[in-house]
């Protein structure tokens, strides 16, 4: 655990907009933040992804405000970005290049949102021979509908999400499980 890089997914203002919908977790940003400024404060590597919508009309867009990283988890000077325009961190952005250069062979992921760019990067970063925590609270997600008009709460996909993960892509820990290990 104390060689995994932090790869910190998504967490940019635009999913504070009401649009997305109803949202579980409420506190996937500060179990984030305190897993930071533990990572800074070993000297951990910390990765900062951004999604960058090619929709203009998404809050995610380059040219909107909610494009930018959330105060909690602003990346600091030397910590490295990627932007990507797809779900998959490894899509179009260097960071499997980046993380061969570093020696990087464990992850620990956290972000938004987990039914599709934390699940997606978690289950492509597996398939590439990572080792993958992901942190089952500092992760959130939005209510959706599913085929039929039938709607799925936002605890219900985040739940089910950890579920198909667990065990065959990652091991699932919470926060505090993670920072025990790192104190130890």
């Amino acid at each position: 655990m104390n060689k995994s890089a932090l790869l910190i997914i998504d967490v940019q203002k635009g999913f504070d907009n009401p649009a997305w919908g109803s949202r579980n977790n409420p506190d996937a940003e500060s179990n984030i933040a305190r897993l930071l400024s533990t990572w800074r404060s070993k000297g951990l590597p910390v990765i900062h992804v951004k999604h960058c919508s090619i929709s203009p009309k998404s809050p995610l867009h380059p040219d909107q405000p909610g494009n930018a990283f959330k105060d909690e988890v602003w990346p600091e000077a030397g910590e490295p970005e990627f932007s990507k325009t797809v779900n998959s961190v490894f899509i179009g952005t260097g960071l499997e290049d980046y993380l061969h250069e570093q020696k990087l062979s464990s992850l620990t992921i956290v972000g938004l949102t987990t039914d599709h760019c934390v699940s997606t990067s978690t289950r492509m970063a597996a398939n590439l021979g990572f080792e993958v925590t992901l942190i089952s609270d500092a992760t959130a997600t939005f209510e959706r509908e599913g085929p039929g008009g039938k709607m799925f709460s936002a605890e219900t996909m985040h739940d089910i999400n950890l579920a198909s993960l667990n065990d065959e892509f990652c091991v699932v820990k919470t926060t505090d499980q993670v920072l025990d290990l790192l104190n130890a």
